[in-house]
């Protein structure tokens, strides 16, 4: 089969579209026959080196969490699945023809391949951040960097369980977050007292750091206390008391709200860019560059 695969860290030039031997799935896994796969921040921090010290991985290595596809193989003790279903899920080298899932779900019914593949991972990540800054329904939560998928993630939700929620994110983005039912403003200077004029008494109960833009000290200020912040992006975080928030919780969880909230139609989270699989260095290259309306997704 072809995949994606670098053997060394580097920049995107290191990734190459590659022969490889087709995995098999193992017990309480599955295979599928990849239609799509997410691109996520994490994909191109792993291909950096970035989690070397934490998580180290043996070289060379694929790429890629995310994926949806047709169920081609089941492993032993899996139940409730079988051959020819359409799921989406998480696993491990997903930009490739065929990959192995840990964790998955069908696909909700109109959902297609390209936007199922950018679900698993950032609803994860959207509803551990949530739990982790505490924030409830009737308060206010700021989102730092909020058009992409996380940031698309984390609006619907909060705004599902009564949260009021504002983002930033670039000019051009400002409709697309007051779509998704945020009060909106922009990044640049004097960005913290728009913030402040936004919200009644100009303090937000709460706040998450998704894109590492630097804004770590105004977030800080913004709710009076460094454990009502949260960071995904920004490793320098804990030098101002804020909680760096990396590890990943329960996916199967994660993947029956998504599942749920779909269908009720309170998450949607819209495919900005597709690339092919000889376009993944493109597809990171984009995607590290940031200003993502939604999800950017490899189709196989």
């Amino acid at each position: 089969m072809k995949k994606v695969s670098f053997a060394e860290f580097g920049g995107p030039e290191v990734l190459r579209l590659v022969d490889a031997d087709e995995p098999h799935a193992g017990p309480g896994q599955i295979r599928i026959a990849v239609r799509a796969a997410g691109v996520n921040a994490h994909d191109w921090r792993v291909r950096e080196g970035q989690f070397q010290e934490s998580r180290p991985i043996e070289l060379p290595a694929g790429v890629g969490l995310d994926a949806a596809g047709v169920v081609d193989e089941v492993g032993a003790g899996v139940d409730g699945v079988e051959a020819g279903d359409h799921v989406f899920g998480e696993g491990s080298s997903t930009y490739a023809e065929f990959a192995v899932l840990s964790a998955w779900a069908r696909m909700p019914e109109g959902l297609t391949f390209e936007e199922a593949a950018g679900y698993a991972s950032v609803v994860e990540t959207a509803l551990r951040v949530i739990r982790q800054v505490g924030v409830r329904s009737g308060q206010a939560l700021l989102v730092s960097g909020a058009s992409g998928g996380v940031g698309s993630a984390v609006l619907q939700i909060a705004r599902d369980r009564g949260i009021t929620v504002i983002g930033t994110a670039g000019s051009a983005n400002q409709d697309y977050l007051r779509g998704l039912g945020a009060l909106a403003t922009t990044y640049g200077e004097g960005w913290v007292e728009r913030v402040r004029r936004l919200v009644a008494g100009g303090r937000v109960d709460a706040a998450l750091d998704l894109a590492g833009s630097g804004v770590i000290r105004e977030l800080v200020e913004l709710t009076g206390d460094p454990q009502k912040v949260i960071s995904i992006a920004d490793l320098g975080a804990p030098r101002f008391g804020v909680r760096f928030s990396g590890m990943a919780g329960s996916v199967p969880q994660a993947l029956t709200e998504a599942t749920a909230l779909i269908s009720r139609g309170k998450l949607h989270i819209p495919v900005e860019k597709t690339y092919s699989l000889a376009e993944a260095a493109a597809a990171h290259v984009d995607s590290r560059a940031g200003h993502t309306r939604g999800r950017r997704v490899i189709v196989v």
